[in-house]
């Protein structure tokens, strides 16, 4: 692709841009699988080494496929320049080593991944590096909270799994009002319903194993933002640090990539109806869904996003028990802590995803015993409400 591809929509960039064909001809794109590669002559392998000259040195850090899938995603993000990962917490991890060092700090929303959680309250305080937790929505604690040793703002928005949507034009406005960078995990949106680039986010994180596959296949991440943020101490964290991406991973996300705009529509129709149909049933305690005109952020999330998300979570009354009879009734989802699959599943954050926090914590981010979320896929959606509907059946017998 050339300089054109800044005119192309963004449909027609998932399935065309970054690919350079070889002297082959291939339509689709190659897999490379290839540890290192042959060079010219031995001044050509200097050059290539010293940073003097592009081009493939060791696949460790420089692969063709690889590069096609970060070019694509970071036309589809609208950044500069991406850099792929072995996972989404990779990404993170590469992010957060690659910026900071001993005596940093991190402000980041309560409302994250558990593992997220786990690796700024547990790991990064070994090496030095430090993090307060604030409320997602409450952007006084956030401005609060910074102090001169902090270097950024984290936060995913949709939160996991409550859906919850922060304003991050508003966060970008005081992480840079600070002189602080501002980070967005776009996993449950994608750049298909939201752009946190354009919205004034430096770096957009990337689980690619879920809705960027969009098939439960691979497991990868992602890191997008401008060459200047990535292209020194982030990218020299993944060159010696190696949490690199596969070829092979990277020509199925790639092909993932490809149908992302119309598998992220299907996925937004499915949830409405499902969270929709949720909010009427006598079981359910409560629906947390950004498309819904009960939900907190409904507005927000109207203004900031392009659609309303694939993920659902509701509480059920009765708590652990009653949640747990409702899921082992299902007979059609796919009991799996996964999310972003084309095949519906559903999980108990508090005893999966989340069972790592304290039950302060867990309290604090509202992740309660009854909670239940589901990653709505595409079946069809009255075979997937008819599966809810015989569970909670079961659940009043």
């Amino acid at each position: 692709m050339t300089d054109k591809t800044k005119q192309l929509s963004a449909d027609t960039l998932a399935v065309r841009a970054g690919q350079v064909r070889s002297h082959e001809g291939e339509h689709s794109e190659l897999i490379f699988a290839s540890s290192s590669y042959v060079f010219a002559d031995a001044a050509e392998a200097a050059a290539r080494f010293a940073g003097d000259s592009p081009g493939n040195i060791y696949s460790r850090f420089t692969n063709p496929t690889v590069r096609t899938f970060e070019q694509r995603l970071a036309a589809l993000e609208q950044g500069e320049r991406c850099i792929g990962t072995s996972s989404g917490m990779s990404a993170i991890l590469c992010t957060m080593l690659g910026l900071l060092k001993s005596g940093d700090h991190i402000v980041s929303s309560r409302s994250i991944f558990g593992t997220t959680v786990n690796l700024l309250a547990n790991i990064l305080p070994k090496y030095g590096i430090t993090t307060t937790f604030v409320d997602l929505t409450n952007y006084e604690t956030w401005e609060t909270a910074i102090t001169p040793e902090t270097k950024l703002l984290f936060l995913e928005t949709p939160s996991n799994p409550l859906t919850e949507i922060a304003d991050i034009s508003r966060l970008a406005e005081i992480a840079h009002s600070k002189d602080k960078l501002l980070i967005v995990d776009n996993c449950f949106c994608t750049p298909s319903l939201q752009l946190p680039l354009k919205l004034g986010a430096d770096i957009v994180i990337h689980s690619a194993t879920k809705y960027l596959d969009g098939q439960g296949r691979c497991v990868g991440g992602a890191i997008v933002g401008s060459d200047a943020l990535l292209g020194e101490d982030i990218y020299a964290f993944l060159r010696t640090g190696g949490a690199s991406m596969s070829p092979f991973n990277a020509w199925v996300f790639l092909k993932g990539l490809e149908t992302l705009s119309i598998r992220m529509q299907a996925h937004c129709q499915n949830a409405q109806q499902i969270a929709e149909w949720l909010n009427s049933q006598k079981f359910v305690k409560k629906v947390y869904y950004p498309g819904l005109d009960s939900h907190p952020q409904h507005q927000l999330a109207a203004e900031q996003q392009s659609g309303s998300g694939g993920i659902v979570s509701f509480e059920v009354n009765g708590g652990k028990e009653q949640a747990w009879q409702f899921i082992d009734a299902i007979k059609l989802f796919s009991i799996t802590a996964n999310l972003g699959d084309t095949k519906s599943t559903i999980t108990h954050p508090r005893t999966t995803t989340h069972h790592k926090l304290t039950d302060e914590q867990a309290s604090e981010v509202g992740i309660k015993p009854g909670l239940i979320r589901l990653s709505v896929g595409l079946e069809g959606v009255s075979d997937i409400i008819d599966d809810l509907d015989q569970a909670g059946l079961n659940m009043t017998k």
